[in-house]
């Protein structure tokens, strides 16, 4: 059982002042945590994500992601307010925000690449986290592609090797994992802050059309990385796309590259959920493998 008392606690000590909760509403559209809207008697409300008490640190990660991202202020993310556990529970308690029907598709782009715009000298970042429930190892390193074949492939091919996913998986993945290099020759990425997980439910527009991004995977990577992700599952508006281009334009070799980071997001997809994503991933390596001359 929630203990919503422990929670009002949290957010009390958190804010700093005796907000008592009136209500607690279900709210739909995830498919990891119970997410709940918190009513306060004075008509505050948060927004609450639930999940087992074992799964705190996905939520310590988020937290920290979302400061990261707001600390640069280029672009809305909710607060994060308070975590922690209670009842055999872990919860998280963010700042609600009210969202409209549509909004700033061009302001997004924009965002988005004023975001990327802060960057450091290495890849990575202060601590590993989470891409959905699984975890993302994030440790400091100042090469890419090594970045890229140990701490994002690789640890995904091995979760799927885990997960029953051997074979002709495991064999394109490793000869995929070899020939690396060749999708970088000519294009140096700079180690900027991404959101990490940036599919097409992971933005929204407030009200007055301001956008915001939110559950993210936070490290510092190629920028391509978000970009590739915004095209899975739907898209974003062309407003969107031509926007971030025009604010910084992208290497000719993100056609390519992009497929090879919506990769990782595949191989998630086929250790979180199973179904015919493995298939999909193999399907993937093939044509990258067939492109290489």
């Amino acid at each position: 059982m929630t203990d919503w008392h422990d929670i009002q606690s949290s957010i009390r000590d958190a804010v700093h002042n005796g907000f008592e909760i009136a209500d607690a509403a279900p709210v739909g559209g995830g498919c990891i945590n119970k997410a709940y809207r918190l009513q306060g008697k004075d008509g505050t409300r948060y927004f609450v994500k639930l999940n087992d008490a074992r799964q705190l640190p996905m939520f310590e990660a988020e937290a920290q992601g979302l400061q990261a991202i707001a600390q640069t202020g280029a672009i809305r993310v909710p607060q994060p307010i308070a975590h922690g556990t209670s009842g055999g529970k872990s919860y998280l308690v963010l700042e609600y925000l009210e969202f409209g029907a549509r909004g700033n598709a061009r302001l997004l782009g924009e965002q988005l690449a004023a975001l990327h715009r802060n960057t450091t000298d290495k890849f990575g970042f202060t601590h590993d986290n989470f891409i959905g429930s699984t975890p993302q190892p994030n440790r400091w390193a100042h090469d890419w592609i090594g970045f890229l074949r140990e701490k994002r492939f690789g640890f995904q091919l091995q979760l799927a090797k885990q997960n029953g996913y051997g074979g002709r998986l495991q064999d394109l993945g490793a000869a995929l994992l070899e020939k690396l290099p060749v999708f970088f020759d000519g294009y140096a990425p700079q180690p900027s802050l991404l959101h990490g997980d940036l599919w097409g439910g992971n933005h929204a527009f407030l009200a007055d059309g301001t956008p915001a991004i939110f559950d993210p995977a936070a490290y510092y990577g190629d920028r391509e990385t978000d970009l590739a992700m915004t095209e899975l599952f739907g898209g974003y508006a062309g407003d969107f796309y031509s926007a971030y281009r025009a604010a910084w334009p992208l290497d000719d070799g993100y056609a390519t590259r992009s497929e090879l980071y919506n990769l990782y997001h595949i191989l998630n997809h086929a250790n979180l959920f199973g179904g015919g994503y493995a298939r999909q991933a193999e399907g993937i390596m093939q044509r990258l493998l067939a492109g290489i001359h």
